[in-house]
């Protein structure tokens, strides 16, 4: 049955919820480790107290990277599971909002108890804490995210539509990063305005996120007219029998192999931008908020640039255009002390070009798998929008499981003022992901994914 397109106040909902789960995300994403294993401006000194075991797990590992890495491959198993209840669902309150208002409280409540501990010292509860409610944390990031995300291509059932909703949520994620960025500059504030200790302060700041994302979080539930607006049909295909079936398309697997990449490379900046600031430029932690900052306003700018491009060029050459650019921060990055321009030059200028692959890939892989949903549905004649976002938002959590497992462990090899050494081999990482990255997208052909399904 034909469903009106969406008007665009359907949309900005939308987006808002988008905003609300691109915040909550943050902390469990990029602070947990700041949290957990603080970097040291000088030897010996940290932020926070020790809540769990500082050193090395079989020489290689560390007791937060497991964890976190351990609670990303659980999200990872639960994304197939839900995504197939999710295209299963019928229900007259809408067959995606459904699964949404189940996670929304629990899921804005685990953001803000990971970052309590049971105890002011370091000790086995406060791990085995941390265990669960990391668990449940993604559990809940699961049921609400995947159902969201088919909303994507259900809402835009018209090409167009696609493209305004990508680059609408897109930039609502940068918002909710940009604000969740601003953890270190709050923290520090209320350090230094309301003499908080820096734990307090800290968990002042994940609270507020968590409210505010909450709220995000509902506004879809409530607003968002669903049943009317979104072209959605009822599957019976099981989850392994869809899975199957997506990655069957060979240039499918292209795109998520490059897109596994950029994750791998974007955690990276996410999870070291303190460190690199605090130990490699000798800034203060509040200078890493400035940095993303800047380079998610600059973001901004670029939106509506790469939706003219795309539409003259295709999304494949902005992709790869992308990739080049984080390359090339990442190697000025790494070669800094080397080369002849001061510090507070190469911070702004690195800060400011980055916009421009985050506007990029921001927008690019959603409208992708937009366009590969619909053609797929009408070659096949199934509706596997929940599964093809969850088969993404499986590459997406393998690749910042990776990045959160290997990052601390990197650490190990030096993480102060005085041995730097595992924050810049991080850096040359990052750079081998991008490489990796931009040679497997090469591979992608724009338009014949179809065809080469049958």
């Amino acid at each position: 049955m034909q469903k009106p397109r969406p008007p665009f106040s359907q949309i900005l909902v939308f987006g808002l919820g988008q905003l609300g789960w691109s915040l909550v995300s943050f902390g469990a994403a990029n602070l947990l480790v700041y949290y957990y294993m603080p970097p040291e401006a000088e030897a010996g000194s940290n932020n926070f107290p020790s809540y769990i075991y500082q050193g090395a797990i079989l020489g290689f590992a560390t007791l937060v990277g497991l964890i976190n890495f351990g609670g990303r491959i659980f999200d990872m198993i639960t994304d197939p599971l839900i995504a197939a209840w999710s295209d299963r669902v019928e229900s007259k309150f809408g067959k995606r909002k459904k699964l949404m208002a189940i996670a929304a409280l629990p899921l804005a409540l685990f953001s803000f108890l990971m970052f309590w501990p049971l105890t002011q010292s370091e000790s086995s509860t406060n791990a085995a804490w941390l265990v669960g409610c990391i668990l449940l944390f993604y559990l809940a990031f699961t049921i609400y995210a995947i159902p969201f995300l088919a909303l994507v291509s259900e809402l835009g059932h018209h090409p167009p539509d696609r493209m305004r909703i990508s680059t609408v949520i897109s930039i609502a994620w940068s918002i909710g990063f940009l604000i969740g960025s601003s953890a270190y500059a709050i923290q520090s504030w209320l350090e230094n305005y309301y003499y908080y200790s820096p734990e307090v302060a800290f968990q002042w700041v994940v609270g507020i996120f968590a409210l505010v994302s909450f709220v995000l979080m509902v506004i879809p539930l409530v607003f968002l007219q669903e049943n009317k607006y979104c072209y959605q049909s009822t599957t019976d295909i099981s989850a392994f029998k869809s899975a199957r079936l997506i990655f069957s398309n060979r240039n499918f697997n292209f795109f998520l192999v490059a897109d596994l990449m950029y994750w791998l490379a974007l955690t990276f900046i996410q999870m070291g931008i303190s460190y690199y600031v605090i130990l490699l430029f000798g800034f203060d932690k509040a200078m890493a908020s400035l940095f993303l900052a800047l380079g998610f306003l600059c973001s901004f700018l670029f939106y509506w640039p790469i939706n003219i491009v795309v539409a003259r060029t295709g999304k494949k050459k902005v992709v790869m255009a992308a990739f080049l650019t984080f390359s090339l921060i990442f190697a000025v990055t790494v070669f800094m002390p080397y080369l002849p321009i001061s510090k507070n030059a190469l911070f702004y200028g690195l800060a400011i070009s980055s916009g421009f692959p985050l506007a990029a890939f921001g927008v690019m892989p959603t409208a992708i798998i937009a366009d590969i949903v619909y053609e797929q549905e009408q070659l096949t004649g199934q509706q596997q929008a929940g599964m093809f976002y969850a088969i993404r938002n499986f590459m997406m959590k393998a690749g910042i499981s990776v990045a959160n497992f290997i990052f601390p462990s990197l650490l190990l090899m030096g993480k102060s003022a005085d041995n730097p050494m595992g924050v810049k081999v991080s850096l040359f990482l990052a750079l081998l992901f991008c490489a990796l990255g931009f040679f497997c997208f090469s591979r992608y052909k724009h338009g014949s994914l179809v065809a080469q399904s049958a």
